[in-house]
């Protein structure tokens, strides 16, 4: 059984804020930055998992500064943790002013994805090797915000299931 680390998961992908991805304001639409986040995120689960993955959420996703036409947009991506057949990714995104270099961080998102086999079905992954503190605490954090996900969506469904 290989053993695979949160470094064997890490992703940068960038992408350069073109006029149709910017709205009237001549800032990037939110959903556009959703869109690159999501598969930026699906390169780390894909890493880890080596097979098929899908977005199963998400969540915390949140937009910190504006990003303009004609900058640059950096993702970074890596697993946090690794549950059963699911694995949380966390994304950051940058804008970066091409004549300075200059960056700020524009976004921060945390998604699920499943790993699936060939009939579409949730497979089991490896764990993932935590090798720094950083690591670590992050996987501490990821087991957490599973735990109040899993809890809100009980909460749903039973809520669903008063109103029927």
């Amino acid at each position: 059984m290989a053993t695979r680390t949160v470094k064997n998961t890490h992703v940068e992908m960038t992408q350069v804020v073109l006029p149709q991805f910017a709205n009237a304001l001549g800032t990037v639409f939110g959903g556009q930055i959703m869109a690159w986040l999501d598969i930026c995120a699906a390169v780390s689960a894909q890493r880890h998992a080596r097979g098929s993955v899908v977005t199963a959420s998400i969540d915390s996703i949140n937009f910190i500064a504006p990003v303009k036409q004609g900058q640059v947009v950096v993702l970074h991506s890596q697993v946090n943790a690794v549950f059963k057949s699911s694995m949380e990714i966390g994304v950051t995104v940058r804008a970066e002013d091409p004549f300075t270099g200059e960056q700020h961080e524009a976004c921060r998102a945390y998604c699920t994805f499943v790993a699936l086999d060939m009939n579409g079905h949730p497979v089991e992954v490896l764990p993932i090797k935590l090798e720094t503190p950083e690591e670590e605490q992050r996987s501490k954090e990821a087991h957490e915000r599973r735990r109040l996900r899993l809890e809100a969506r009980s909460a749903t469904r039973s809520m669903n299931k008063a109103a029927l």
